[in-house]
């Protein structure tokens, strides 16, 4: 085992900053560092029949370090402090709004297509950080394995196609921009933004904080509501 996992670090950092150096060469939004890391990274593990346990245990210290990761978010969210105070009562308006459109929408066609409401309740959380989602879906009767996979797949989508949606839909705002990528996207869709833009990210960052506890507040009441009228 241990001839697998001393290599899991090398293979994963070579992999990441040569699909950053690709994606900077090529500007397609689908060459998103963490989607071409995933493409490249699984498809070696089945074909060398490495167990993804001996994976992780390789290159655990990138794990570890996303908690201060997440917390470095911080710092651009305090060098906009001055505009957060200045609007802060539109900033919550908007992200309770959009903590509440993430969660309906997912469970709600969840439930219509049939999905049992274990199922609906492991999408619910889908638009926030996954250890708040995990919490959230062990909450309300969800599966937080499967919760964690919808909080990569949700997230990976709106750092790809955010941007450009955004840009479409002619939202040049920062603040907009910023404040719709955290609520929709999490963490993934915060890091994006913050490449793209300091004062972005700082928006993206403050709706991540902002939309994990509203919906971490208001899913348990939420979410049987949803059950009754769809399930």
């Amino acid at each position: 085992m241990m001839s697998y996992i001393w290599w899991s670090l090398p293979l994963t950092l070579l992999v990441f900053f040569g699909a950053r150096k690709l994606g900077s060469l090529i500007k397609n939004p689908l060459l998103n560092p963490l989607l071409v890391s995933m493409l490249v990274i699984i498809p070696v593990l089945m074909f060398t029949h490495i167990p993804y346990d001996h994976y992780f245990k390789g290159s655990k210290i990138l794990n570890d370090l996303l908690q201060p990761a997440v917390v470095a978010l911080a710092f651009p969210l305090y060098e906009q402090l001055h505009q957060i105070r200045a609007r802060w009562k539109s900033i919550i308006a908007i992200c309770f709004f959009g903590s509440l459109v993430a969660m309906c929408t997912g469970t709600a066609v969840a439930l219509s297509l049939g999905a049992t409401p274990q199922i609906a309740a492991s999408i619910m959380p889908k638009s926030v950080t996954t250890p708040i989602a995990m919490a959230v879906s062990s909450s309300i009767g969800g599966i937080p394995a499967i919760s964690a996979v919808c909080v990569i797949f949700v997230g990976i989508l709106g750092a790809v196609f955010g941007p450009t949606l955004l840009s479409l839909m002619r939202i040049t705002t920062k603040a907009a921009r910023g404040l719709s990528m955290g609520a929709a996207s999490h963490a993934l869709g915060t890091a994006r933004c913050a490449e793209m833009d300091f004062q972005e990210g700082a928006f993206s960052s403050l709706s991540l904080v902002i939309c994990g506890i509203i919906t971490s507040l208001v899913a348990p009441f939420l979410f049987p509501v949803i059950v009754a009228i769809f399930g």
